[in-house]
């Protein structure tokens, strides 16, 4: 008569291995925790990539990335993974190119210059464009550090000292009501800008006293202390410059003026939790209202 095998008990086996009780059980409830099915999706897959053709379709931007979508239909009730909607959007061609990356400077903007409340830092920065009348033109920008909004543009065909100081009059006036002496004084503003030739000019340096406003200069052939206005210059590339062709200046400034009101209303932003620049201004506020 053949005995019938016994299994060791679990303590042994444990004492002989040298393991505790407690790794034995962590380790046997996560695997079958990992091999427990998921719960069921709310949207299938086919429900999703039709969304996400629609979002694509209705919205005022292109060549945007899984995230963005993703913010947006979440707000119309849609909820799914962050991969899944990449894994989709890659599995039907959906996604924007990929930007080549930049092999230059190791240093990266590091946030330091990112504020917590409006107009105490804004960006400017000149950028130029193709017109077929005119050759190269000029966009200049003012943009806030806190919340990304476009606050003052320029477009021209001469990017002289005085084009560059239109954005900075557009600001002044659209947040302190006018243009005059030392309006901006005390409020503790700066202006950040590169070593252009515009910016460094005198007459660009006697405006900003004559305003008050500080001048902050970014250090020399270090482009990520004007990072903000840089990254945003980049965005109008893509979305602008980047396909439209322009006859005239005056075409230009009609698409550019578009594009600068949908930027600010509906531009999404990571770091702003996926807010438009004029809906984080509004939500943040609203906070400050109730808290005061």
């Amino acid at each position: 008569m053949r005995l019938q095998e016994q299994p060791y008990p679990v303590r042994m086996v444990l004492k002989v291995a040298g393991l505790s009780s407690a790794a034995w059980y962590t380790g046997s409830r996560a695997k079958a925790q990992k091999n427990r099915p998921g719960p069921k999706p709310m949207i299938s897959d086919e429900e999703l990539v039709a969304a996400i053709r629609q979002d694509l379709a209705s919205s005022c931007f292109h060549s945007e990335g899984h995230k963005k979508v993703r913010a947006r239909l979440r707000r119309k009730g849609i909820r799914a993974g962050r991969k899944r909607y990449l894994r989709l959007m890659k599995a039907h061609n959906l996604l924007a190119p990929v930007r080549p990356r930049w092999n230059g400077s190791s240093r990266r903007h590091d946030g330091t210059i990112r504020t917590d409340h409006p107009n105490r830092m804004w960006g400017t920065d000149a950028k130029q464009f193709w017109a077929r009348q005119h050759g190269l033109c000029w966009f200049f920008g003012l943009i806030d550090h806190c919340n990304d909004e476009i606050l003052g543009w320029h477009a021209s065909v001469i990017g002289d000292r005085f084009a560059a100081l239109e954005p900075v009059h557009q600001a002044v006036k659209n947040q302190f009501g006018y243009v005059g002496k030392g309006i901006v004084h005390d409020t503790g503003l700066f202006l950040r800008s590169d070593h252009g030739s515009q910016y460094d000019s005198r007459d660009f340096q006697a405006e900003l006293t004559y305003l008050g406003l500080v001048h902050s200069p970014a250090f020399v052939r270090s482009p990520e202390c004007n990072g903000i206005i840089e990254r945003f210059n980049r965005t109008l590339q893509e979305q602008v410059f980047d396909v439209h062709c322009f006859e005239t200046i005056d075409e230009a400034r009609e698409v550019i003026r578009k594009f600068i009101d949908d930027y600010n209303r509906f531009w999404l932003i990571e770091r702003l939790g996926h807010r438009s620049p004029l809906e984080f201004k509004a939500e943040r506020q609203n906070v400050l209202l109730k808290c005061a």
